[in-house]
């Protein structure tokens, strides 16, 4: 997991590989489901529609995140705890996955969180 916003090459994530649909889980639960993702080099991440554990909300988590995909039984696991992915900035609207500012405040919070695990 060298770079937070790029799939580790041992997640199991194919190159164009769609997650779209797919649950997202972490150790202690679901996430939620993939609503859209990202694969430009460098931004790559997925949106994620949290359903109501968090009110409805969604979710960027940077591809890093990521470790490992089944594609038999559309799954994407993620190295964050539930409450880790509920502590990350707040995702709120579509342009926030285009301002480097907020990239740049969810990356170092994913990073910080690799440091303390």
């Amino acid at each position: 997991m060298n770079d937070v916003w790029a799939f580790g090459q041992d997640s199991g994530h194919a190159v164009g590989q769609p997650l779209t649909g797919f649950s997202v889980e972490a150790a202690d639960g679901v996430v939620g489901h993939v609503e859209r993702q990202e694969d430009t080099p460098g931004m790559q991440h997925l949106v994620v529609d949290t359903g109501v554990w968090k009110f409805g909300r969604s979710v960027l988590i940077p591809a890093g995140a990521v470790t490992a995909v089944d594609a038999g039984a559309q799954t994407v696991k993620v190295a964050p705890s539930r409450d880790e992915i509920k502590a990350a900035p707040r995702f709120e609207t579509d342009s926030e996955t285009t301002d480097h500012g907020y990239l740049s405040e969810v990356g170092a919070y994913y990073l910080s969180l690799r440091a303390s695990h």
